[in-house]
């Protein structure tokens, strides 16, 4: 790296402070949830990121923003409506299934994410995609059926299958599940808008789109934003500034310095930690099952993630 592109503070320190600070969101949505419906928990988040932006994108980034024309506009309003569904459906997943299962499922996005791009951009699927998707689907496989089965020891047993669908994990992992589609459908539209705008006037409209998409839905299904106690606001404030802002924008931040496929694999590292704080936080220990199963997902991830070489 020449010395003149050298930044002050190092890319490999950011990196893990951004797998630290998006490590936190389960942990902040579960104390949140006592109080608060998942749907006002992600209109709070996406509202406060939005405001925090909201001065820096209109007095150094206004020209680009009045530079977008109508299909710049489209193209937002689908990408926000996509992050809107990711953030509402996977939040509301917490109240069903582990932080484990949740975090691990919803971490699958890169691979729906290469599924979507030969229809929308074009861009054909490799080798390394198809058997990291195959490993994935086998974990997702695991997790899901750690509701009806139990791994003890060399003892392998499983109840009938009506228990599954009537099981609340199964639930909360479908609505993961549909988090990480959603999430996909936001990234893939949202890239064409992102080689327009520069960073931050990108995620201001995005996150200002989700943001009014998902006040419209918590008041549409009767909800509040007011009444709750002071420390689920403080659940709310702290969601909007450490995971959405600071994780996020830690990643964006180190891809100027370290290769997209470095920082796209230190992704895995969020289910890790949250796994981990979970445990220390919420006394969440996740099941043989579970850890089998995210240990296939992470896997698929990371062979999808890694760059292919020549002959391969």
């Amino acid at each position: 790296m020449p010395p003149q592109n050298r930044p002050a503070v190092s890319p490999l320190l950011v990196i893990t402070m951004g797998v630290l600070a998006v490590s936190t969101a389960s942990i902040f949505i579960r104390f949140a949830q006592e109080d608060a419906p998942s749907i006002v928990i992600a209109a709070f988040r996406l509202t406060i990121a939005s405001l925090v932006l909201s001065p820096i994108a209109w007095l150094r980034h206004r020209a680009e923003l009045r530079a977008l024309n109508r299909r710049d506009l489209l193209l937002g309003l689908l990408s926000g409506f996509f992050l809107a569904v990711h953030f509402a459906t996977w939040i509301t997943s917490l109240e069903y299934t582990s932080v484990a299962s949740s975090v691990v499922i919803v971490t699958t996005t890169p691979l729906w994410v290469a599924l979507l791009s030969p229809l929308v951009l074009r861009e054909s699927i490799g080798r390394a995609v198809a058997i990291g998707l195959m490993l994935s689907l086998a974990g997702g496989v695991i997790v899901a059926l750690n509701e009806v089965c139990t791994l003890t020891g060399e003892q392998f047993s499983c109840s009938n299958g009506e228990a599954f669908f009537q099981s609340t994990s199964a639930l909360g992992n479908t609505l993961a599940l549909f988090g990480a589609f959603s999430a996909a459908g936001y990234l893939v539209i949202g890239r064409n808008l992102r080689k327009k705008l520069s960073l931050i006037p990108y995620i201001f409209v995005v996150y200002g789109i989700a943001a009014l998409v998902l006040l419209a839905t918590m008041f549409a299904f009767g909800e509040a934003p007011v009444g709750y106690p002071p420390i689920t606001y403080m659940w709310f404030l702290l969601l909007a500034l450490v995971p959405q802002l600071l994780g996020h924008s830690s990643f964006n931040w180190a891809l100027g310095y370290l290769p997209a496929s470095f920082v796209s694999i230190s992704l895995l590292g969020e289910p890790i930690g949250t796994i981990i704080l979970a445990y220390l936080l919420l006394q969440e220990s996740p099941a043989p099952l579970e850890l089998i199963g995210a240990i296939l997902i992470l896997l698929g991830i990371y062979i999808a993630s890694e760059k292919p070489t020549p002959g391969k």
